[in-house]
Protein backbone atom coordinates (compact mmCIF):
# COMPACT_ATOMS: atom_id res chain seq x y z
CA UNK A 1 0.00 0.00 0.00
CA UNK A 2 0.86 3.54 -1.18
CA UNK A 3 0.21 6.14 1.21
CA UNK A 4 0.73 9.98 0.06
CA UNK A 5 1.77 12.51 2.32
CA UNK A 6 1.84 16.24 1.67
CA UNK A 7 3.02 17.44 5.53
CA UNK A 8 5.44 20.05 5.95
CA UNK A 9 7.63 19.52 9.37
CA UNK A 10 10.11 21.35 10.22
CA UNK A 11 14.04 19.87 10.43
CA UNK A 12 14.94 19.53 14.18
CA UNK A 13 18.37 17.35 13.29
CA UNK A 14 20.33 20.06 11.60
CA UNK A 15 23.32 20.74 13.23
CA UNK A 16 24.19 24.14 10.99
CA UNK A 17 21.53 25.50 8.63
CA UNK A 18 22.91 25.44 4.93
CA UNK A 19 23.43 27.87 2.15
CA UNK A 20 20.99 28.28 0.63
CA UNK A 21 3.77 4.29 -26.58
CA UNK A 22 7.52 3.45 -27.23
CA UNK A 23 9.35 3.89 -30.41
CA UNK A 24 12.90 2.00 -30.92
CA UNK A 25 15.80 3.78 -31.55
CA UNK A 26 17.59 3.13 -34.74
CA UNK A 27 20.05 0.24 -33.73
CA UNK A 28 23.73 1.10 -34.08
CA UNK A 29 26.79 -0.95 -33.54
CA UNK A 30 27.88 -0.13 -29.19
CA UNK A 31 31.23 1.63 -29.71
CA UNK A 32 30.69 3.41 -33.02
CA UNK A 33 32.34 6.65 -31.98
CA UNK A 34 31.45 10.03 -33.15
CA UNK A 35 33.63 12.71 -34.73
CA UNK A 36 34.77 13.91 -31.08
CA UNK A 37 37.93 13.09 -30.10
CA UNK A 38 38.67 11.63 -26.49
CA UNK A 39 41.28 11.24 -23.48
CA UNK A 40 41.60 9.92 -20.08
CA UNK A 41 42.79 10.18 -16.91
CA UNK A 42 42.82 8.60 -13.40
CA UNK A 43 41.29 10.90 -10.81
CA UNK A 44 41.26 8.89 -7.36
CA UNK A 45 45.19 10.13 -6.53
CA UNK A 46 46.73 12.36 -4.78
CA UNK A 47 47.40 16.42 -5.41
CA UNK A 48 50.23 15.46 -6.66
CA UNK A 49 49.34 12.87 -8.80
CA UNK A 50 50.37 9.54 -6.72
CA UNK A 51 48.52 6.64 -7.18
CA UNK A 52 46.43 5.29 -4.35
CA UNK A 53 47.66 2.39 -2.30
CA UNK A 54 43.96 0.79 -1.89
CA UNK A 55 40.81 0.68 -3.90
CA UNK A 56 38.53 3.44 -5.23
CA UNK A 57 35.08 3.11 -6.70
CA UNK A 58 32.21 5.08 -7.61
CA UNK A 59 32.05 8.75 -9.01
CA UNK A 60 29.46 11.67 -9.37
CA UNK A 61 30.50 14.62 -11.13
CA UNK A 62 29.47 18.21 -11.13
CA UNK A 63 27.53 19.60 -14.03
CA UNK A 64 30.31 21.58 -15.80
CA UNK A 65 33.09 18.43 -15.19
CA UNK A 66 35.40 20.04 -12.83
CA UNK A 67 34.73 17.93 -9.92
CA UNK A 68 34.49 14.26 -8.97
CA UNK A 69 33.47 12.84 -5.52
CA UNK A 70 34.14 9.32 -4.98
CA UNK A 71 35.36 6.63 -2.16
CA UNK A 72 38.17 4.81 -1.39
CA UNK A 73 40.01 3.18 0.93
CA UNK A 74 43.07 4.07 -0.24
CA UNK A 75 45.59 5.62 2.81
CA UNK A 76 47.37 7.93 0.83
CA UNK A 77 45.20 10.15 -1.21
CA UNK A 78 45.49 13.44 1.58
CA UNK A 79 47.19 13.52 4.56
CA UNK A 80 45.40 12.40 8.35
CA UNK A 81 43.90 9.47 6.77
CA UNK A 82 45.50 6.58 7.38
CA UNK A 83 42.93 4.52 8.69
CA UNK A 84 41.94 1.87 5.72
CA UNK A 85 38.08 2.29 6.29
CA UNK A 86 36.17 3.85 3.16
CA UNK A 87 36.09 7.44 2.99
CA UNK A 88 34.67 10.16 0.84
CA UNK A 89 37.24 12.82 -1.43
CA UNK A 90 36.39 14.70 -3.97
CA UNK A 91 38.85 15.78 -6.93
CA UNK A 92 39.17 19.27 -8.03
CA UNK A 93 40.61 18.91 -12.10
CA UNK A 94 40.87 22.65 -12.37
CA UNK A 95 43.68 23.34 -9.36
CA UNK A 96 44.65 19.10 -9.07
CA UNK A 97 43.47 19.09 -5.86
CA UNK A 98 42.34 16.31 -3.63
CA UNK A 99 39.98 16.58 -1.14
CA UNK A 100 39.16 14.56 2.10
CA UNK A 101 35.83 15.21 2.95
CA UNK A 102 34.54 12.89 5.57
CA UNK A 103 37.25 13.83 8.18
CA UNK A 104 34.76 13.89 10.88
CA UNK A 105 32.19 11.54 9.81
CA UNK A 106 31.72 7.74 11.47
CA UNK A 107 33.98 5.02 10.46
CA UNK A 108 32.60 4.02 6.85
CA UNK A 109 31.79 6.59 4.27
CA UNK A 110 30.07 5.23 0.58
CA UNK A 111 27.89 6.32 -2.07
CA UNK A 112 28.74 9.84 -2.12
CA UNK A 113 26.78 12.42 -4.41
CA UNK A 114 28.07 15.83 -5.29
CA UNK A 115 25.16 18.83 -6.11
CA UNK A 116 25.52 20.18 -9.45
CA UNK A 117 27.42 23.25 -8.72
CA UNK A 118 29.79 21.32 -6.59
CA UNK A 119 29.25 22.81 -3.20
CA UNK A 120 27.86 20.09 -1.66
CA UNK A 121 28.74 16.38 -1.49
CA UNK A 122 26.10 13.92 0.61
CA UNK A 123 26.75 10.05 1.76
CA UNK A 124 26.04 7.51 3.72
CA UNK A 125 27.71 7.09 7.01
CA UNK A 126 27.67 3.96 8.70
CA UNK A 127 26.73 4.48 12.42
CA UNK A 128 27.00 0.86 14.45
CA UNK A 129 24.43 -1.47 13.03
CA UNK A 130 22.49 1.92 11.38
CA UNK A 131 23.29 4.15 7.96
CA UNK A 132 22.94 8.26 7.84
CA UNK A 133 23.27 10.57 5.40
CA UNK A 134 25.83 13.30 6.09
CA UNK A 135 25.83 16.37 3.92
CA UNK A 136 29.52 17.43 3.54
CA UNK A 137 30.31 21.18 2.30
CA UNK A 138 33.11 21.77 0.13
CA UNK A 139 34.13 25.54 1.13
CA UNK A 140 34.11 24.38 5.00
CA UNK A 141 34.73 20.83 4.42
CA UNK A 142 32.70 20.04 7.37
CA UNK A 143 30.57 17.36 7.75
CA UNK A 144 26.72 17.82 9.08
CA UNK A 145 24.26 15.34 10.39
CA UNK A 146 20.91 15.84 8.63
CA UNK A 147 17.42 14.60 9.97
CA UNK A 148 17.06 10.84 9.39
CA UNK A 149 13.87 9.64 8.13
CA UNK A 150 13.65 6.66 10.82
CA UNK A 151 16.47 4.44 12.42
CA UNK A 152 18.46 3.89 8.51
CA UNK A 153 18.69 6.25 6.12
CA UNK A 154 20.21 6.42 3.00
CA UNK A 155 20.59 6.71 -1.13
CA UNK A 156 20.71 10.70 -1.52
CA UNK A 157 20.17 12.56 -4.32
CA UNK A 158 20.65 16.70 -4.14
CA UNK A 159 19.53 19.30 -5.95
CA UNK A 160 21.75 21.79 -8.51
CA UNK A 161 22.21 24.28 -6.10
CA UNK A 162 22.54 21.67 -2.91
CA UNK A 163 19.68 23.24 -1.38
CA UNK A 164 17.28 20.05 -1.59
CA UNK A 165 18.18 16.53 -0.70
CA UNK A 166 16.13 13.75 -0.84
CA UNK A 167 16.61 10.49 0.52
CA UNK A 168 15.20 6.92 1.99
CA UNK A 169 15.10 6.28 5.69
CA UNK A 170 13.51 2.82 6.88
CA UNK A 171 11.96 2.57 10.43
CA UNK A 172 11.93 -0.77 12.55
CA UNK A 173 14.23 -3.43 13.42
CA UNK A 174 14.48 -5.47 11.16
CA UNK A 175 13.12 -2.68 8.80
CA UNK A 176 9.27 -2.76 7.77
CA UNK A 177 9.00 0.35 6.08
CA UNK A 178 10.33 3.20 4.21
CA UNK A 179 8.94 6.54 3.14
CA UNK A 180 10.90 8.97 1.14
CA UNK A 181 11.90 12.65 1.88
CA UNK A 182 12.82 15.85 0.64
CA UNK A 183 14.52 18.44 2.79
CA UNK A 184 15.00 22.26 2.16
CA UNK A 185 17.97 23.68 3.51
CA UNK A 186 16.78 27.39 2.47
CA UNK A 187 13.68 26.77 4.43
CA UNK A 188 14.56 24.21 7.28
CA UNK A 189 11.65 21.68 6.45
CA UNK A 190 11.22 18.65 5.33
CA UNK A 191 8.55 16.61 3.27
CA UNK A 192 7.56 13.15 3.26
CA UNK A 193 6.54 12.01 -0.69
CA UNK A 194 5.37 8.79 -0.21
CA UNK A 195 5.56 6.10 2.59
CA UNK A 196 5.98 1.78 1.87
CA UNK A 197 4.94 -0.82 4.07
CA UNK A 198 7.56 -2.33 2.82
CA UNK A 199 11.63 -2.18 2.30
CA UNK A 200 11.91 -2.60 -1.55
CA UNK A 201 14.14 -0.60 -3.46
CA UNK A 202 12.90 3.24 -3.91
CA UNK A 203 15.62 4.29 -5.43
CA UNK A 204 14.69 8.04 -5.38
CA UNK A 205 16.16 10.96 -8.33
CA UNK A 206 15.61 14.53 -7.66
CA UNK A 207 15.57 17.33 -10.08
CA UNK A 208 18.07 19.97 -10.73
CA UNK A 209 16.20 22.46 -9.20
CA UNK A 210 14.04 20.29 -5.88
CA UNK A 211 10.65 20.70 -7.84
CA UNK A 212 10.62 16.62 -9.45
CA UNK A 213 11.51 13.78 -7.37
CA UNK A 214 11.39 10.31 -9.76
CA UNK A 215 11.06 6.81 -7.29
CA UNK A 216 10.09 3.63 -7.58
CA UNK A 217 7.61 1.08 -5.74
CA UNK A 218 10.65 -1.83 -5.59
CA UNK A 219 7.80 -4.21 -4.94
CA UNK A 220 5.16 -3.15 -7.60
CA UNK A 221 7.98 -2.56 -9.80
CA UNK A 222 6.26 0.86 -11.12
CA UNK A 223 8.24 3.79 -11.43
CA UNK A 224 6.42 7.44 -10.85
CA UNK A 225 7.21 11.02 -10.46
CA UNK A 226 6.28 12.96 -7.87
CA UNK A 227 5.69 16.69 -8.38
CA UNK A 228 6.60 19.29 -5.37
CA UNK A 229 4.53 22.09 -6.50
CA UNK A 230 1.35 20.64 -6.19
CA UNK A 231 2.36 17.48 -4.44
CA UNK A 232 0.63 14.75 -6.72
CA UNK A 233 2.54 11.53 -7.49
CA UNK A 234 2.15 10.80 -11.72
CA UNK A 235 2.49 7.21 -13.20
CA UNK A 236 3.15 4.32 -13.27
CA UNK A 237 4.95 6.17 -16.14
CA UNK A 238 5.88 2.96 -17.93
CA UNK A 239 2.17 1.52 -17.74
CA UNK A 240 0.49 -0.85 -16.26
CA UNK A 241 2.12 -3.56 -17.80
CA UNK A 242 5.79 -3.86 -17.59
CA UNK A 243 7.95 -4.14 -14.70
CA UNK A 244 10.48 -1.01 -14.37
CA UNK A 245 13.67 -0.27 -12.30
CA UNK A 246 14.48 3.44 -12.26
CA UNK A 247 17.64 4.39 -13.27
CA UNK A 248 17.74 8.83 -13.06
CA UNK A 249 16.04 11.56 -13.83
CA UNK A 250 18.32 14.14 -15.71
CA UNK A 251 18.90 17.33 -13.25
CA UNK A 252 17.01 19.64 -16.06
CA UNK A 253 13.78 17.49 -15.13
CA UNK A 254 13.19 16.67 -18.76
CA UNK A 255 13.99 12.78 -18.81
CA UNK A 256 13.76 9.90 -16.64
CA UNK A 257 15.71 6.98 -17.62
CA UNK A 258 13.98 3.29 -16.16
CA UNK A 259 15.33 -0.15 -17.44
CA UNK A 260 12.69 -2.82 -18.40
CA UNK A 261 13.53 -6.72 -18.97
CA UNK A 262 16.89 -6.09 -20.81
CA UNK A 263 15.91 -2.65 -22.11
CA UNK A 264 16.39 0.92 -21.06
CA UNK A 265 14.06 3.39 -21.49
CA UNK A 266 14.20 7.28 -21.84
CA UNK A 267 10.80 9.04 -21.39
CA UNK A 268 10.09 12.64 -21.89
CA UNK A 269 8.70 14.24 -19.41
CA UNK A 270 7.22 16.77 -21.44
CA UNK A 271 5.55 14.85 -24.57
CA UNK A 272 5.40 11.54 -22.74
CA UNK A 273 7.15 9.87 -25.46
CA UNK A 274 9.18 6.82 -24.50
CA UNK A 275 12.69 6.26 -26.50
CA UNK A 276 13.70 2.76 -26.94
CA UNK A 277 17.46 1.48 -25.89
CA UNK A 278 17.59 -2.10 -26.77
CA UNK A 279 19.40 -4.37 -25.12
CA UNK A 280 21.23 -2.03 -23.02
CA UNK A 281 21.60 -1.47 -19.11
CA UNK A 282 21.39 2.07 -18.65
CA UNK A 283 23.36 3.43 -16.00
CA UNK A 284 23.19 7.66 -16.19
CA UNK A 285 22.44 10.69 -18.31
CA UNK A 286 23.57 14.23 -18.76
CA UNK A 287 22.00 16.90 -16.89
CA UNK A 288 20.53 17.73 -19.91
CA UNK A 289 18.97 14.64 -20.69
CA UNK A 290 20.42 14.37 -24.30
CA UNK A 291 23.44 11.74 -23.21
CA UNK A 292 22.99 7.91 -22.16
CA UNK A 293 25.49 6.29 -20.12
CA UNK A 294 24.84 2.52 -20.53
CA UNK A 295 26.61 -0.87 -20.71
CA UNK A 296 25.76 -2.95 -24.05
CA UNK A 297 24.54 -6.43 -23.19
CA UNK A 298 27.20 -8.21 -25.45
CA UNK A 299 30.03 -8.79 -23.33
CA UNK A 300 32.13 -9.11 -26.51
CA UNK A 301 31.75 -5.49 -26.84
CA UNK A 302 32.78 -1.84 -24.31
CA UNK A 303 31.61 -2.18 -20.87
CA UNK A 304 30.55 1.04 -21.53
CA UNK A 305 29.38 3.33 -24.26
CA UNK A 306 27.97 6.99 -24.05
CA UNK A 307 25.05 7.36 -26.39
CA UNK A 308 23.95 10.59 -27.84
CA UNK A 309 19.97 9.97 -28.08
CA UNK A 310 19.43 12.87 -30.53
CA UNK A 311 22.00 11.86 -33.18
CA UNK A 312 21.68 8.11 -32.29
CA UNK A 313 25.47 7.43 -32.10
CA UNK A 314 27.55 5.62 -29.50
CA UNK A 315 30.99 6.87 -28.00
CA UNK A 316 33.17 4.12 -26.35
CA UNK A 317 33.79 4.82 -22.53
CA UNK A 318 35.44 2.25 -21.77
CA UNK A 319 36.78 -1.34 -23.58
CA UNK A 320 38.18 -2.66 -20.32
CA UNK A 321 35.21 -3.52 -17.99
CA UNK A 322 34.03 -0.74 -16.02
CA UNK A 323 31.44 -0.15 -13.64
CA UNK A 324 29.34 3.73 -13.26
CA UNK A 325 26.58 4.81 -11.11
CA UNK A 326 24.18 7.70 -11.38
CA UNK A 327 25.26 11.58 -12.08
CA UNK A 328 28.21 10.20 -13.89
CA UNK A 329 27.89 12.55 -17.03
CA UNK A 330 28.67 16.38 -17.41
CA UNK A 331 26.78 18.65 -19.25
CA UNK A 332 26.57 17.77 -22.94
CA UNK A 333 28.36 14.42 -22.28
CA UNK A 334 31.82 15.80 -22.46
CA UNK A 335 32.89 14.04 -19.62
CA UNK A 336 32.20 10.30 -17.95
CA UNK A 337 33.09 9.18 -14.71
CA UNK A 338 33.51 5.45 -14.30
CA UNK A 339 35.40 2.77 -12.17
CA UNK A 340 37.95 0.02 -12.78
CA UNK A 341 40.22 -2.81 -11.79
CA UNK A 342 41.99 -2.75 -15.19
CA UNK A 343 45.52 -1.45 -14.99
CA UNK A 344 46.34 -0.45 -18.76
CA UNK A 345 43.61 2.64 -18.77
CA UNK A 346 46.74 5.13 -18.49
CA UNK A 347 49.52 5.07 -18.00
CA UNK A 348 52.18 3.84 -14.88
CA UNK A 349 48.91 2.03 -13.42
CA UNK A 350 50.81 -0.30 -10.87
CA UNK A 351 48.78 0.03 -7.67
CA UNK A 352 46.51 -3.59 -8.41
CA UNK A 353 43.38 -2.31 -6.90
CA UNK A 354 40.09 -0.34 -8.84
CA UNK A 355 40.84 3.11 -9.53
CA UNK A 356 38.16 6.07 -10.33
CA UNK A 357 38.84 7.97 -14.28
CA UNK A 358 37.04 10.46 -16.50
CA UNK A 359 36.59 9.80 -19.85
CA UNK A 360 36.79 13.34 -21.84
CA UNK A 361 34.74 14.16 -25.18
CA UNK A 362 35.54 17.67 -26.66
Amino acid sequence: MRVAVGVTVAVCAVTAVLPGAASAEPARGAGTVGARGAGVERVSVASDGTQGDGGSAGGTITSDGRRIAFSSVAQNLTTGSPTTYEKVFVRDRRTNETLRMSTSAPPVQRHPVISGDGEYIAHWGLIQRDTKTFLSQLRSQGTIGINCPGLSCSQPSLSEDGRYLVQVGTSGRPAVRQRIEVQDWHANTTRTVFEFDHTAPSRPSISGDGRFVAYQDGRAQDVFVWDRTDDTSAGPIEGPSEAATLVQLSRDGSKIVYLSGSDTHVQDEASGTDRLVPDARGLAIDPTGRYLLYAPQDPNGPSLVLRDLVTGTDETVSEQPASAGTDAVSTGGRDVVFHSAADDIVPDDTNGTSDVFVRHFY
